[in-house]
């Protein structure tokens, strides 16, 4: 009734982001600022929106508008410092946080956020005296706490697991900071061999987390099965070449903590490469596939690879080369290490026939045990119970044989990660190999090769190739029956 009512746009946005359906709120928002370019809270918004999309430039145009308007605001220079450190820029992230912080010199959202800045830049130990300010500032602040676990390499003190313990006692904290602080005492218990009480945190953060997703095993199985049904050899036969032909994207794609990151600090390491993010661009052009009809049509993609023209599957695959043009920095090939692409390998080849692909793969209890412990920042539902994470590794690893098997021989490359572990020099020749590069030393020499790495194992591909990962779940076994009867024959 009211097509142009700017509040009802970003209402129904904001419904929108919290659906997952970004590309719908950013097209809402978008409208909303050309009809009121002066309300900024609808900037402010887009900015978030812009940011779930990895639209890192676009985001860090509109938080250079808000503090145009007013640079003395915190508030906007505090965006215009995250902003910034998305879009790369980090030297001018940090500058911005620390002027924010000469204001609010102790605000804990500032000096936690300057921390993943600098550990991103791999500053690490400015990191560490970053979040610790914060804590030193706001002893509740959950963030801070979880990610000083979160860089893999921090040790706490007894004294910090004395007030984390503290802290998880009382009745004041926000519900995310439960969360953060159940993960982070995890980490502390099990660094320090005290397996029982390292689990009973573990399992405390996820069942929390658990509560805030709309995850269901059925639905993801309903989803892996529905690739196999429409996602056909014929299928494959009558639309292979139609897509568009550019070499440049290497796909690396498995489970999240399946050593996928270490396969791109590698590849990342070679002249010829761009290491970008886990690009959501591949999921996009899903979620637009599959169309709005999710109760009525829920299978309407991948059906519908098989109704493309050649025309349309080149238009898909050059729409993913040009929006992921903004993450690289000018080489001839780039990695897209978005884990989940695995669903979707069937649309990838048709839409990027001369795409790599590098499945990412790990031992299924080493793989399922780190990511139960891990707290994702986003997505990544199926890893807070034991049940859905094996089921859903059970689901991967099915629906790989199915890619194996419809696809043209050699297609995709499966890398295991003890093999890396085992021959180091010998799979980074084959992945060279794989991707038609030559062979080049610094890929062996991955940990000194300086980049921004964004994931939680950013600071593990900084050091020398490690077995310190492997079976560190066999000390908590007696608590993982539900995880191996879900995983059933995957595990031989």
């Amino acid at each position: 009734k009211h097509p142009h009512d700017v509040e009802g746009m970003r209402l129904l946005a904001d419904i929108g982001s919290r659906l997952g359906v970004h590309e719908d709120a950013d097209f809402l928002l978008e409208t909303a600022i050309e009809i009121a370019p002066e309300n900024l809270q609808l900037r402010i918004d887009h900015i978030q929106v812009l940011r779930k999309r990895q639209k890192f430039s676009a985001a860090l145009t509109q938080a250079e508008s808000l503090l145009a308007k007013d640079p003395n605001s915190p508030i906007f220079l505090s965006l215009f410092a995250i902003e910034s450190m998305q879009a790369g820029q980090y030297e001018t992230a940090l500058e911005a946080f620390e002027n924010v912080l000469k204001t609010l010199p102790n605000d804990p959202a500032t000096l936690t956020s300057r921390g993943h800045a600098l550990k991103t830049y791999g500053r690490s130990d400015d990191a560490v005296a970053s979040y610790r300010a914060a804590l030193a500032a706001a002893p509740h602040y959950g963030d801070a706490w979880y990610a000083l676990a979160n860089l893999k390499t921090y040790r706490f003190t007894d004294d910090e697991v004395a007030q984390m313990q503290d802290l998880q006692a009382s009745t004041d904290l926000s519900f995310m900071a439960q969360i953060h602080i159940a993960f982070a005492l995890g980490k502390a218990f099990e660094d320090a061999n005290e397996h029982a009480v390292a689990f009973e945190n573990y399992e405390r953060g996820n069942a929390l987390k658990q509560k805030q997703t709309r995850y269901t095993t059925a639905q993801m199985q309903d989803e892996f099965a529905a690739q196999k049904r429409y996602v056909t050899a014929s299928v494959i036969v009558d639309q292979s070449g139609k897509g568009c032909t550019a070499p440049d994207p290497i796909f690396i794609v498995g489970l999240p903590r399946a050593g996928s990151t270490l396969i791109e600090q590698i590849l990342a390491s070679h002249s010829q490469v761009d290491g970008t993010l886990e690009l959501p661009n591949i999921l996009s052009l899903a979620h637009r596939l599959r169309g709005r009809n999710l109760v009525t049509d829920r299978d309407r993609y991948p059906r519908v690879l098989s109704d493309l023209s050649a025309d349309d599957l080149k238009a898909l695959g050059e729409d993913y080369v040009q929006n992921t043009q903004i993450h690289r920095q000018g080489a001839p090939f780039f990695t897209d290490k978005m884990p989940n692409n695995f669903r979707h390998i069937g649309l990838i080849h048709l839409i990027l026939p001369n795409a790599k692909i590098i499945d990412a793969r790990r031992a299924p209890m080493d793989c399922c045990w780190s990511g139960f412990k891990q707290l994702f920042a986003e997505g990544q539902e199926f890893t807070y119970g034991l049940e859905e994470i094996g089921h859903y590794y059970r689901g991967y690893v099915d629906l790989m044989e199915h890619w194996t098997e419809i696809l043209p021989q050699g297609r995709i490359l499966k890398v295991q990660h003890e093999d890396v572990l085992d021959d180091l020099e010998g799979q980074v020749r084959r992945i060279l190999a794989y991707c038609e590069l030559p062979f080049e030393q610094a890929c062996i020499d991955f940990h000194k090769t300086d980049r921004a790495v964004r994931t939680a194992s950013s600071e593990q591909v900084r050091q020398p190739i490690s077995r310190a990962g492997q079976n560190q779940w066999r000390p908590f076994e007696t608590y993982l029956t539900p995880l191996k009867t879900a995983l059933g024959e995957t595990l031989s």
